[in-house]
């Protein structure tokens, strides 16, 4: 049997296969019902870190596979094999029990079910990233190498703004069919749509394509923020689930710092911003060759079965593949069906005395109705907390503290795309250790603080730049420790599996809508209201979000999705 290791993060599996452990199944027959109804149920609260996963007063159970009700009072962990080790396991086993024993994860299940989605991820951070220099560039009589470099200052937000606009119209296009190509092919098309917009932005011969360039990159966003979340929770284990979810964040801010440097690099460059644009176009690629080569979703698929949209029989085939595509070819095929036929099971007791997939109105409705509130909730607090804003003035405050730096805006927006990595870094790596609402509740807090301290400089405190540039720190690492990560976590996986693809289709739609307003309604405020009044509008808008968080947002830390829709939707 495979020692147990620690590992210091979890990117430290990729050579290695992970395995979660369990105690051996009995092998009666009362054991075997067990061991079904602990699939199905799941247990409760497994903290992680450093693939460690603690009892917290009871054993933590893997949901894919949970253990025997014979365990001891030990510690779980998330053992560290290779294949071949696994394999030798697999041929010393005895029947059951070696089936019964653990749910074997390969390399694939870990790493690249999360790496290639979360490319979308990083593609939509490149693009604010580059954006912001392009715009420069485009605009420039000697920069830009075009004869139509006068654009008008609603051209220029056009440019600037494309993107958004195609994000909302691919978050429309993903509730209507985000269900039926499945998250696969939807992350396909996502790639697809990030390519042609690369290359039709970069090759713009005039202004007009320049802007359909840019909204079919948009699309191609809105595409793949809803479907990346959705392919990473239903295709990880539950106990690295919010760790996995969270990571793609940090690639969203990796995507943001990656173009601020792209942009730094070509700013000098005559036509520079053709090359910003369309360097996207070779990770998009390898996005879309990656999820080619993964399988779909198995409880999409069985989705589609219980839905009568395919035949049952013939989609448990394909969710089996799936899975073994996904576990590696160690696992047995009584793991697998197990596995299959309980989550077969766990979705059909969700679609009792339902005939259809769930419609827009039931996305309002009971359980529906209550993950809506709580993940449109943080997705439209994030935007109207006033990121965009503090950012806005985050060069002229440096330059009033006497950064050296904050003379050249490239190395500024390094400097902030920096901190933002490092603090969502922090969260990443500890949100499936401190969970959920700890890091909601602190970073809202630490949010407001810092929103009162920029109103106060603004006011009153004028002589003290260092105030203004700890307020701008605070405000940042807050804001990536909380409503960055935390709420595409929470929006992927609250919503009940009827009605998962349309509910964060809405939540998408309600991030891209509510972004759209603040960038529309931020220059009007600003010349009405001053900044002072801004920040101050925003921190009582953060109150109301920190009373928001506190009162309906859950904790679901270690659970199952199924554990969270029996258990806190209910």
């Amino acid at each position: 049997m495979a020692s147990s290791i620690c590992l210091p993060s979890p990117l430290a599996t990729v050579a290695c296969a992970v395995r979660v452990t369990a105690s051996r199944a009995p092998t009666s027959n009362s054991g075997r019902r067990r061991l079904r109804q602990l699939h199905t149920v799941g247990r409760a609260a497994a903290g992680m870190d450093a693939f460690h996963v603690s009892s917290q007063g009871r054993d933590a159970e893997p949901l894919l596979h949970p253990g025997a009700a014979a365990a001891t009072a030990t510690h779980r962990r998330l053992r560290v094999r290779t294949h071949a080790q696994g394999a030798e396991e697999a041929s010393t086993g005895a029947g059951d029990g070696a089936a019964a024993e653990a749910a074997d994860y390969s390399l694939a299940a870990i790493i690249l079910p999360f790496v290639f989605p979360a490319l979308g991820g990083l593609l939509f951070g490149y693009d604010i990233g580059a954006t912001s220099g392009a715009t420069i560039s485009v605009h420039s009589a000697t920069l830009s190498g075009t004869t139509w470099f006068g654009l008008s200052s609603v051209q220029l937000g056009l440019v600037a703004s494309g993107s958004l606009y195609g994000a909302l119209g691919g978050s429309i296009l993903a509730y209507r069919i985000a269900d039926f190509l499945g998250r696969r092919v939807e992350l396909i098309t996502a790639a697809g749509l990030y390519i042609s917009g690369a290359l039709v932005t970069g090759f713009a011969p005039n202004f007009v394509v320049l802007i359909i360039g840019r909204l079919l990159y948009g699309i191609g966003i809105g595409l793949a923020m809803h479907g990346a979340p959705l392919y990473i929770a239903e295709t990880c284990p539950p106990q690295i689930r919010g760790t996995l979810i969270s990571l793609k964040e940090l690639f969203i801010v990796l995507g943001i710092l990656f173009g601020y440097l792209v942009g730094s690099l070509e700013i000098d460059v005559v036509g520079g911003w053709r090359y910003m644009f369309g360097f996207s176009a070779p990770l998009a690629a390898i996005m879309a060759v990656g999820m080619w080569t993964l399988p779909p979703s198995p409880r999409w698929l069985l989705l589609r079965a219980v839905q009568g949209k395919s035949p049952v029989e013939d989609n448990k085939k394909k969710a089996i593949q799936a899975l073994r595509r996904l576990k590696g070819q160690s696992a047995s095929d009584k793991v697998l069906t197990d596995e299959v036929e309980n989550n077969l099971a766990s979705i059909r007791a969700a679609y009792a005395d339902q005939e259809s997939e769930g419609s827009i109105f039931q996305v309002f409705e009971g359980a529906s109705l209550k993950a809506f509130t709580i993940g449109g909730g943080l997705v439209l607090f994030q935007q109207i907390t006033g990121q965009p804003s503090v950012l806005y003035y985050a060069t002229s405050i440096l330059q009033t503290a006497g950064f050296s730096a904050a003379s050249d805006a490239a190395k500024v927006s390094i400097l902030i795309g920096l901190f933002k990595f490092l603090m969502t870094g922090f969260a990443v790596f500890k949100v499936d250790d401190l969970g959920r609402r700890p890091l909601l509740i602190g970073g809202v807090s630490g949010i407001t603080i810092a929103l009162l301290l920029l109103a106060a400089y603004y006011k009153i405190l004028n002589g003290f730049p260092y105030v203004a540039v700890g307020a701008l720190l605070l405000y940042v690492g807050s804001y990536q420790v909380s409503f960055g990560p935390i709420s595409w976590l929470m929006v992927s996986e609250i919503f009940p599996l009827r009605t998962r693809g349309r509910g964060i289709s809405l939540a998408v739609l309600t991030n891209f809508g509510s972004n759209a307003l603040v960038t529309f309604a931020f220059s009007p405020l600003q010349g009405y209201l001053g900044p002072a009044n801004i920040f101050l509008l925003f921190a009582a808008i953060s109150v109301l979000a920190l009373v928001f968080v506190i009162l309906n947002v859950p904790e679901t830390k270690g659970l199952s999705l199924e554990d969270i829709e029996s258990k806190i939707l209910k």
